[in-house]
């Protein structure tokens, strides 16, 4: 069949709606919270049955096959052969540094983290494999027969030689990571491809990467003028104490507003240009979203979680307003302040801000699949069941270094 031909709308659409999320989102949360945490491997799952059935490509919807299950054998079997072995090798580095071997305490903690970069690598790699793997769209899959051993090694020397020259080689790792993970993977019988241009993002980077410099110059040449004025006494009454100020107001706002807004601005090219390198077949990818959309994004994220802390203050005030006489002079006199009354007031606050990171993820998938757009020709004669091995367990990994890919 043949769907567009060239430029034309896109074929990936979105029809989920926030309101029917959260009939899934706030049973999840209140059953992980009922479990201690262990129906999240069932509650992630039921989350991706929705996203997955609400986005459709050439009218047809996607299908989320993974189960529960698999996330939670993936997580058991991380637990017992990366978890148990760190306790035991902390337990050995601290035994070494008794016993007055530094050296080798040393090796072994250089080792660990080689070890734990390592398996980051592959947390990225066997994420997006185990994803492709349990996406089915027409009955068709897709996946990788590539382990991602080969490209953990890539992630170590590729991340360490991009810190060599201090860091300025940062785009050229990433993009070339990208390339190299998403080249080894395939839907049905074609393999994706990715050639995608690290220097389009050297502009971008570079404004991130001096942002903290200029701000230090800038904060430097406040501070001589302060000096040069010969400002003292009340910093508000003087035109050098004026200056000081100011140059400390750049530095925060250099800190907390400037760096997150330029970062914000490289992850934009980074993805425009990532996804539009991409090819499966006769089907070419873009990436719509600019700088703009990507802020007010994130401005609704963060408005978002910002909601979510101010409802999880309220059952610990509540906790603190029954007898606040009681709980101040429980703290003064270095009393323990734990009942029962604390520990609900805690799991209560869990709630709202669990049920935003569940609205956050929501936001993330629509943000995504609202700003791709395919373009090309899909011969559905041609389209067969991919032959790639699929995997029994989840994203265990993924878990254990608390790192995201798509």
């Amino acid at each position: 069949m043949t769907d567009n031909e060239g430029k034309a709308p896109s074929a990936v659409t979105f029809h989920g709606s926030w309101t029917d999320f959260a009939k899934i989102a706030l049973p999840n949360v209140l059953l992980t919270l009922v479990t201690l945490g262990v129906y999240r491997f069932w509650a992630t799952t039921r989350e991706r049955h929705y996203l997955w059935a609400q986005t459709r490509f050439i009218d047809e919807p996607l299908e989320w096959t993974g189960r529960g299950m698999e996330l939670f054998i993936g997580f058991i079997m991380v637990f017992f052969l990366l978890g148990l072995p760190l306790i035991v090798m902390q337990l050995v580095i601290n035994g070494l540094v008794f016993q007055g071997q530094p050296i080798a305490a040393g090796v072994i903690i250089f080792l660990s983290f080689l070890a734990i970069f390592y398996l980051t690598g592959l947390a990225y790699f066997r994420a997006l494999r185990y994803r492709l793997s349990r996406t089915y769209w027409r009955g068709i899959r897709g996946g990788s027969d590539d382990q991602g051993f080969t490209y953990g090694w890539s992630y170590i020397w590729k991340n360490v030689a991009a810190a060599i020259p201090l860091y300025l080689l940062y785009p050229w790792a990433s993009m070339s990571l990208w390339n190299e993970r998403w080249s080894k993977m395939s839907f049905g019988p074609y393999r994706f491809e990715s050639n995608a241009d690290w220097k389009a993002l050297m502009k971008r980077y570079l404004l991130f990467y001096l942002v903290p410099f200029l701000v230090f110059v800038g904060a430097v040449a406040l501070g001589i003028t302060a000096a040069s004025s010969g400002g003292g006494g009340d910093p508000f009454n003087s035109a050098g104490g004026i200056a000081a100020v100011g140059a400390i107001i750049i530095g925060i706002l250099g800190l907390y507003i400037i760096m997150p807004i330029a970062a914000l601005l490289y992850y934009s090219k980074f993805m425009r240009v990532a996804i539009s390198a991409l090819r499966l077949g006769d089907l070419e990818f873009s990436f719509t979203a600019r700088s703009p959309d990507w802020i007010l994004f994130w401005l609704a994220n963060l408005a978002i979680l910002m909601m979510a802390y101010a409802a999880a203050i309220i059952p610990f005030s509540l906790f603190v307003a029954v007898d606040p006489t009681q709980f101040a002079a429980k703290i003064e006199s270095g009393e323990s302040i734990f009942s029962v009354g604390l520990v609900l007031s805690v799991l209560l606050a869990i709630i709202p801000l669990t049920f935003a990171t569940s609205l956050i993820r929501y936001r993330s998938w629509k943000f995504f699949v609202v700003h791709m757009e395919a373009f090309g020709e899909v011969n559905l004669d041609r389209m067969t069941q991919s032959e790639t091995q699929t995997a029994s367990h989840g994203e265990g990994l993924l878990d254990a270094f608390d790192v995201g890919a798509i």
